[in-house]
């Protein structure tokens, strides 16, 4: 493992490892609470690795994620860290051939990683033996039961073994989390570092004022002012994102958008072409952003706000990263009926967000006020304002 850790560049653990580490190795159920990007992937794969039979003939160690995206970036970081083992992980995902992971599987691999929609698939067709499982991690809890994945954890966890290690890793601990946790961990103890500050200071934070039709406009004004290494939009439905994406996409060659609509393979491509930096604008819906794990990320933009509080973690957590050279910078777009959302959101945070002002475009329509967010136009606003934008 010290090999594996030396070979990849690591040299200082991040707070979460160092508090979770030492705690998780000895094989007591942990809780980690901790924002997204601050090293959790390793906290939790050093201590399964080293405790694991690696000449086991059968699953020992189950890592379930909220989506494919989260789950193959585990997947890889594990296999970083096994370097030195002669088995490799198996992804056990849904969008993939399910006949290759049934082959994996009968290859004997001691850790499995994947969602749990297709785990307990594989589970039902008694491909996958959980039997005799010893570590079950539930990655990013919260945002596998916000998209209505606890019936099937709960289905896989009362299929484990009962004296299994628990390890429980979130960026928030909402009621329903505890709730989880008290059920299904033993005596669980606690690392929490989201103290007072649930999101970063390498993040600064803002919002701007703009009416719901004006919303593309400005957005086209902040990109050319700010000139984003990387950034990603986000909206909050996939029809939403589809059509931000089709005012952008004759404006601007290296924009993409991604969602649960496309087609797995189209996905794949374009977080293969975002990793690479061949795509610089990326249009995402919360559920994919969640697996969006890239360290060049400067740039947030919320044009929806979000619905929930959670959310917008979640969201400004894509920059402002461990690994990330700069501070990163979150716009959060907000109509003037959203103001007690606004409000919701700077509790949640503990934190005043700063009123950022796009000079030389008019945020506002003429008229009244609109007074919800449906009363948006149905069409597809053009983007005038990037005609000669230039990256």
């Amino acid at each position: 493992m010290l090999s594996a850790i030396d070979a990849l560049g690591y040299v200082d653990p991040t707070p979460i490892q160092s508090a979770f580490i030492p705690l998780a190795i000895t094989g007591a159920d942990v809780i980690g609470q901790a924002r997204t990007g601050t090293g959790k992937t390793a906290a939790f794969t050093i201590p399964i690795l080293e405790q694991i039979n690696h000449d086991s003939a059968t699953v020992e160690a189950l890592v379930l994620c909220p989506t494919r995206e989260l789950s193959e970036q585990v997947a890889t970081e594990a296999e970083r860290l096994a370097m030195n083992r002669l088995r490799r992980p198996v992804l056990l995902v849904g969008g993939r051939p399910i006949r290759t992971q049934i082959m994996r599987l009968k290859e004997d691999p001691v850790l499995a990683i994947g969602t749990p929609g297709r785990v307990i698939d594989l589970i039902h067709r008694r491909e996958l033996d959980v039997s005799k499982v010893k570590f079950v991690v539930l990655d990013e809890a919260d945002r596998m039961l916000d998209i209505g994945f606890r019936p099937a954890i709960e289905r896989i966890l009362r299929e484990c073994p009962k004296d299994r290690q628990t390890l429980l890793l979130s960026a928030t601990m909402p009621a329903e989390v505890r709730r989880l946790a008290e059920r299904y961990m033993r005596s669980p103890q606690s690392v929490d570092l989201s103290g007072d500050a649930v999101t970063t200071e390498l993040v600064k934070q803002f919002f701007v004022t703009v009416d719901q039709k004006r919303k593309a406009a400005v957005l086209a004004k902040l990109l050319v002012k700010e000139r984003p290494q990387q950034a990603i939009v986000f909206c909050r439905t996939k029809r939403g994102a589809d059509k931000l994406y089709l005012g952008f996409k004759g404006k601007l060659p290296d924009v993409a958008v991604i969602h649960g609509d496309l087609p797995q393979q189209k996905r794949d491509r374009v977080m293969k072409q975002f990793r690479a930096a061949e795509i610089r604008l990326l249009i995402a819906t919360d559920v994919m952003g969640r697996g969006i794990d890239v360290s060049g990320i400067s740039h947030i933009f919320n044009y929806d706000i979000p619905e929930y509080c959670d959310d917008y973690v979640h969201r400004i957590g894509r920059t402002g990263r461990i690994s990330s050279e700069r501070s990163g910078r979150a716009f959060t777009f907000v109509t003037r009926e959203e103001g007690n959302e606004l409000t919701r959101i700077e509790m949640r945070i503990n934190t005043m967000l700063q009123e950022y002002i796009v000079d030389d475009v008019d945020a506002f329509v003429p008229g009244p006020a609109r007074r919800h967010i449906d009363d948006a136009p149905k069409t597809t606003q053009p983007v005038p304002e990037l005609d000669d934008f230039g990256w």
